[in-house]
């Protein structure tokens, strides 16, 4: 009876100890508002440039657009693994970033054109895929650049070997690149979501730092 009731207290400590990690569904739910601001309503704006003009439409970059949600998941567990703090400071810059972009996009629609797709390969259809089920609204800034480049700082603050870490580096600029190579953004999309992430990760350092005393931990580090 005994072993009994240590065995239960034992599932009950590990479960209690992975139950943060719900806090991983307030992700597709602040989503939600994505799909209802996705509609193009009223005057909606055009950020392209020359430049943006001058890139080139490469199919193959819709491989790593659309690893961006396992890659944002899987990297916060990671986290969540390997350094607690880090995980509940990247989903709170998370989740601030994704609030911030909607009221954006709620005030300041913009669109990408896209190009014409005539080609009948696998890429192709997992382009036409992205395209049928995304419209082409809700584009500065982008929320793929936003996360993934505040799960990239992040990963600086975790212990990963030099492999992980170059894999992970890949994966994240390989994402952001992506979105300006299958024409979902533009190159100020990309950069105003970096600037977001980067006030976001401040704002986030002063919140820690401000009822504390200047120390060394105050220097500038990553998230």
């Amino acid at each position: 009876m005994g072993a009994e009731k240590t065995d239960a207290n034992n599932i009950q400590s590990k479960l209690g100890t992975y139950l943060p990690l719900l806090w991983l569904f307030s992700i597709p739910v602040l989503n939600v508002f994505y799909g209802r601001l996705n509609n193009g309503s009223g005057d909606v704006g055009n950020l392209m440039t020359d430049l943006d003009n001058l890139i080139p439409f490469i199919p193959v970059f819709i491989i790593p657009y659309l690893i961006w949600y396992p890659f944002i998941f899987g990297m916060l567990i990671v986290m969540f693994l390997k350094d607690r703090a880090v995980y509940y400071r990247s989903l709170i810059a998370l989740c601030a970033g994704l609030i911030s972009c909607y009221l954006i996009y709620a005030t300041y629609q913009t669109t990408v054109p896209r190009p014409p797709l005539i080609d009948d390969s696998w890429l192709i259809g997992l382009v036409k895929l992205v395209y049928a089920t995304d419209k082409p609204f809700n584009c500065f800034p982008s929320i793929h650049v936003l996360t993934s480049y505040i799960v990239l700082k992040a990963s600086y603050r975790c212990s990963f070997e030099r492999k992980a870490r170059t894999a992970i580096v890949i994966a994240a600029w390989s994402i952001i690149i992506s979105t300006l190579f299958v024409k979902q953004h533009a190159i100020l999309d990309v950069a105003g979501a970096i600037l977001l992430s980067e006030a976001l990760v401040f704002t986030l350092k002063l919140v820690r730092f401000s009822n504390r005393k200047p120390s060394k931990e105050a220097r500038f580090h990553e998230l």
